[in-house]
């Protein structure tokens, strides 16, 4: 049976496939042989360019066929490579292999030994997949991203005067508005996006154990630590790694991974308060035609968008938490267990990219109920309290805290009319009176 959604085992590449296309550019097994051809293509233009002596005499107009060996990668040239790896079973040979018959055609046949000159198959995996992921990061992650972030901020705006009872430790408190609780995840998601602008994307590149051994002896005048620095990061758009042991070390790719957890642990912040809001009747949900909210009670319409999101980014985090964990540990010079975890980089990337959109899918049907609002706010006249005391402070009333503590904390309804009465028994001037009574939960909610 050929692979498809139906019978695919990650949900990524099966129920949700059509939520995460945009990213097999980047994470799936012909991206990464697309972007080690690229690397191996980059490095042999590279070598031309300093020049080596051997390959001085190259027409630099080759360049541009050269580059077009992956910028026109094909499904049919993926099988290519995935035959010549049934025979080396070694995925980075197969691709060296590969380019030397792309040279053959080309009529450079006398340098194809320059191609992977050199080089471990891990300056080319710790190069190509650093590259995919900050591909990635940029062309599918961050504008996910701000279309979460925007729609949070177009709502902040929306419900900015919006009074709503807070609730600390689940019970009522101060009053607050609905615009400046959503300003909050904003501003965390803003602060924490800051910092992953400032993690580098770094790659190893020195051959075999990162001391550019077999480069030096071959061609001892050559700085071969300038060119690696050079061919990462003015090439490739990459931060050089340098000393390394055989692997990158990944400390930096950690440092993402972990800040992109926190980034979705907000996110799950935020879709439980949301669930909670809609649980309470503060939002309703728009109804889409011919849709079921369950198998049994036919009124329900329940939240489920956010219930995918908490889930799909709880997902995530814990892969990214592994990644974090594993990656940056590695025996002595060199182990095999990055190599197997590196494959799964794209996974922790689909569940994200699934719950940012099932956010955002749920924050598209909210519908404000105002009603519910000024209810809870007007059944809990209590909250007055604090601001009641504090002017009281202000004009030095004796033991002002005791006295609100007096009248408010007892079982018994706590309403406008008995605020007021309170406040007439109050030894302070009429004007302090009228300031009092001004105070409504609705517009006690500071700045």
């Amino acid at each position: 049976m050929s692979l498809s959604t139906l019978n695919a085992i990650s949900p990524i590449d099966g129920r949700y496939r059509n939520k995460v296309n945009e990213l097999a550019p980047y994470f799936s097994e012909e991206a990464l042989i697309k972007y080690r051809v690229l690397v191996e293509i980059e490095y042999f233009i590279a070598l031309c360019e300093i020049p080596l002596p051997q390959l001085k005499n190259i027409d630099k107009d080759i360049f541009e066929d050269l580059r077009a060996i992956y910028n026109n990668f094909s499904s049919e040239d993926t099988i290519a490579i995935k035959d010549i790896e049934k025979v080396t079973n070694h995925d980075v040979k197969a691709v060296e292999y590969f380019i030397k018959k792309q040279f053959d055609s080309l009529g450079l046949s006398a340098y194809k030994e320059f191609i992977h000159f050199g080089l471990t198959s891990q300056d080319i995996n710790n190069t190509a997949i650093p590259l995919s992921i900050k591909d990635a990061m940029n062309n599918v992650y961050v504008p996910e991203y701000f279309n979460v972030l925007n729609k949070l901020k177009s709502l902040s705006t929306d419900w900015a005067n919006v009074s709503m009872l807070a609730r600390t430790h689940g019970q009522p408190a101060s009053p607050t508005r609905l615009g400046k609780e959503i300003e909050v995840f904003v501003v965390r998601l803003n602060e924490q996006f800051n910092l992953l602008n400032d993690v580098p994307s770094a790659a190893k590149f020195g051959g075999a154990t990162g001391n550019f051994n077999a480069h030096h002896v071959a061609y001892p005048n050559i700085d071969w630590k300038a060119f690696g620095k050079k061919f990462v990061q003015d090439t490739l758009g990459l931060q050089h790694s340098f000393p390394t042991t055989q692997i990158e070390h990944y400390d930096h790719m950690a440092a993402l991974f972990d800040n992109l957890k926190r980034i979705n642990t907000i996110l799950i912040d935020l879709d439980r308060d949301i669930w909670t809001y809609v649980s309470m009747d503060y939002f309703k949900q728009k109804i889409k035609a011919g849709e079921v909210g369950s198998s049994a009670m036919p009124h329900k319409v329940n939240p489920i968008d956010f219930e995918n999101s908490e889930g799909n980014l709880g997902i995530a985090n814990a892969v990214f938490e592994h990644l974090a964990a594993k990656l940056p540990i590695s025996r002595l010079q060199r182990d095999l267990t990055d190599s197997t975890v590196l494959r799964n980089v794209g996974v922790p990337f689909g569940h994200t990219l699934i719950g940012f959109k099932s956010t955002l899918k749920g924050l598209d049907k909210l519908l404000l109920n105002e009603s519910k609002f000024a209810e809870d706010l007007e059944n809990n006249w209590a909250v007055v309290a604090e601001a009641i005391q504090t002017i009281l402070r202000r004009e030095g009333y004796p033991n002002p805290y005791e006295a609100l503590k007096g009248l408010t904390r007892t079982n018994e309804k706590i309403n406008q009319n008995s605020i007021s009465n309170f406040i007439d028994t109050l030894e302070v001037s009429n004007t302090i009176k009228e300031e009092l009574k001004r105070i409504t939960p609705s517009n006690y909610t500071g700045i």
